[in-house]
């Protein structure tokens, strides 16, 4: 067929959507994580000044911010605690180290319920390797936007 090197990817389709890669067929859901997460969220790196990132979070009309490395790979988050106090640690000091995460893939109703079930108000969105997608919040999941 006159192709110089073939290529199998063996890790499948669910590894292709869990990096947000585009998907199609009659099991993918109508909306996915991936595709309703604000890629906007702030970001710091453990190298940042607390006081610093707490002006530009607030100035950005956030309250929480995303710890990332170089390589945006998700180290932790800093929440509205950490981000309303009057105390100038570090960020590695402020931060909830390793916060849970989901793949772009999954669908936005199957999010909602494990949000629901948690209680909680957002959900991080990554790639299989860690690297930052965005934030997904309830309130976007409740009203379908």
């Amino acid at each position: 067929m006159g192709f110089p090197r073939v290529y199998d990817y063996v890790a499948g389709k669910n590894d292709w959507g869990s990096y947000g890669l585009p998907r199609e067929g009659t099991n993918v859901p109508a909306r996915a994580a991936g595709d309703v997460a604000h890629r906007d969220v702030p970001t710091c790196t453990l190298a940042d000044r607390l006081s610093d990132v707490r002006e530009r979070v607030r100035a950005a009309g956030w309250d929480t911010c995303i710890v990332v490395n170089e390589q945006r790979v998700v180290l932790g988050r800093l929440g509205r605690q950490a981000l309303a106090s009057k105390i100038d640690s570090s960020i590695e000091e402020a931060m909830t180290p390793g916060p849970s995460t989901v793949r772009p893939s999954i669908g936005a109703d199957a999010l909602l319920e494990r949000i629901r079930a948690r209680n909680l108000t957002s959900f991080l969105v990554t790639t299989p390797d860690g690297r930052l997608v965005g934030l997904v919040r309830r309130d976007d999941l409740e009203s379908g936007t």
